[in-house]
């Protein structure tokens, strides 16, 4: 059974957790194969980052709970939805370690990386869904894997990244 934290306006949201360096915030976003979802959800953050001159105190990395593909790129699926909106398309596929793990943030895309994650030892309180930050999504809103799904699916996941960016970027905020 998945954890999900998400209390909009809440204590999880205004409070936890303190950064690990001080200045300093690490998100990170998860999914499955580290191809489609946290790439893309990795890239379109990296341009907020940018754009609010944050750059120098948030680290954001990516990575997937299986390992079929480690090394490859991001989906052209995905690179094509990022393309089009002028994200960055540098990404190069890699499986959940200890970077990650000690991440102030852990973002997944679905309640299965959520419990994968505390699987591994993730504190439940620093693992949260991405579309937490959503505040017109359901509390318990997944993005879906788009992977086997027709192309506009890519779309639709970017749409629902970005609904989330401007209430993870007012987080972040409060914490450098």
């Amino acid at each position: 059974m998945a954890v999900i934290l998400a209390q909009r306006g809440g204590p999880d949201i205004e409070t936890w957790p303190p950064p690990a360096y001080p200045g300093c915030v690490h998100v990170s976003f998860i999914c499955t194969g580290n191809i489609c979802r946290s790439p893309i959800a990795a890239a379109v953050f990296r341009s907020h980052v940018d754009d609010a001159g944050l750059t120098d105190k948030v680290t954001i990395t990516s990575a997937g709970t299986g390992s079929w593909h480690i090394g490859e790129p991001c989906d052209p699926r995905a690179a094509a939805v990022l393309r089009a909106r002028d994200y960055p398309v540098e990404h190069v596929a890699t499986r959940v370690n200890a970077e990650h793990l000690n991440a102030d943030l852990l973002l997944a895309a679905d309640a299965g990386h959520i419990d994968a994650l505390i699987g591994l030892g993730v504190p439940p309180e620093r693992a949260r869904l991405l579309r937490s930050f959503d505040p017109d999504a359901p509390l318990d809103a997944e993005v879906p894997d788009p992977y086997y799904g027709a192309e506009g699916g890519f779309d639709e996941v970017l749409a629902m990244i970005e609904a989330a960016m401007p209430r993870l970027l007012d987080w972040v905020r409060e914490r450098v």
